[in-house]
């Protein structure tokens, strides 16, 4: 009689490690601080009684190494290790600038 052969379950870095890091878009709303944007990140969810479509917004710290972000830019953020207390994501690039 045989024996079944075994199948490995092989998993991939989609699955675990640098490339489950979450990317958000969003506008700069503040870059006074050195190497350091704030973005506003806005979401749309229904509210759960009336189903209406609700704004949300949420503030992230992102690191910015060569302070290029201004105010008012598009941006796309990266999830990354802490850079400080608040600060952890980064600047992935800028998608429209500010007019």
């Amino acid at each position: 009689m045989e024996q079944p052969s075994t199948v490995e379950a092989t998993t991939s870095t989609d699955e675990r490690g640098r490339n489950r890091r979450r990317i958000k878009q969003g506008r700069v709303s503040s870059n006074k601080m050195d190497k350091t944007i704030v973005v506003v990140a806005e979401t749309r969810v229904p509210h759960p009684v009336y189903k209406k479509v609700v704004r949300q917004s949420r503030r992230f710290k992102a690191h910015d190494e060569l302070n290029t972000a201004g105010i008012g830019d598009l941006v796309r953020i990266q999830e990354c290790r802490p850079y400080s207390k608040e600060k952890r994501w980064r600047l992935l690039e800028i998608l429209e600038r500010a007019k």
